[in-house]
């Protein structure tokens, strides 16, 4: 799945929405919105797709690859 700002920030702005009316314990709203924030991040970096283009090349006897890591991420 690609990263998708509309996927973000429908889940910020659900975060926010859950404690805009709340009048009381301030902190617990805090709370609330700053661990949806973070899930909301969390699964998006856990979405993105990195896909290998080209750089690394191995040793034709075997051994360790060398190279710098071509790629996109999706």
């Amino acid at each position: 799945m690609a990263l998708e700002k509309m996927t973000i920030k429908t889940a910020v702005r659900a975060a926010f929405a859950e404690v805009m009316d709340q009048e009381q314990d301030r902190e617990a709203a805090l709370d609330k919105v700053a661990d949806r924030l973070a899930d909301a991040v969390i699964a998006a970096i856990r979405s993105v797709t990195i896909v290998y283009t080209s750089g690394l090349t191995a040793p034709p006897t075997g051994g360790p690859v060398t190279g710098v890591f071509g790629c996109e991420i999706n």
